[in-house]
């Protein structure tokens, strides 16, 4: 696969992203890995806004981040008009927000989902495509200025 996933978390989310970097690698994808690679305590926003800004610039077309919550790092990725981040703890959230908001950032809320779902919910969300159609205009008006 040509397409680099970026992925990246805070330290209450680097178990479950280390777990999934080993598990998506051996699927064969590419990945780009932005930190943090231990648990020792750090500020999501030094972690997300790079990789955000990859996204946003189109340098890299999805990603994949986490922290304890997830809000946290779907707050600092949203700061950027071409990125759609969306917080996901279920699979059909997870399938509705590919095909309705063509969103191209994985929030995973760390602490209150299993390792085992969460890898599910980055399969749907690595291979669920965007409908279009009415959904286009309305994630077209997300970024306009009011």
């Amino acid at each position: 696969m040509n397409t680099i996933i970026a992925i990246g978390s805070d330290h209450a989310g680097s178990q479950l992203k280390e777990y999934l970097l080993k598990e998506l690698k051996i699927k064969g994808y590419n990945l780009k890995n932005f930190g943090t690679d231990s648990e020792e305590s750090v500020d999501y926003p030094d972690i997300i806004h790079p990789l955000a800004s990859a996204v946003d610039k189109g340098e890299i077309s999805r990603g994949i981040i986490m922290c304890g919550t997830g809000n946290g790092v779907s707050m600092v990725a949203n700061k950027y008009p071409n990125v759609r981040a969306a917080l996901c703890w279920n699979e059909d959230i997870t399938r509705l927000a590919r095909q309705h908001n063509d969103a191209n950032i994985l929030a995973l809320p760390a602490r209150f989902i299993s390792k085992e779902l969460a890898l599910s919910l980055v399969e749907i969300f690595l291979s669920t495509p965007f409908e279009g159609g009415r959904h286009e205009r309305r994630i077209q008006k997300i970024s306009k200025k009011l």
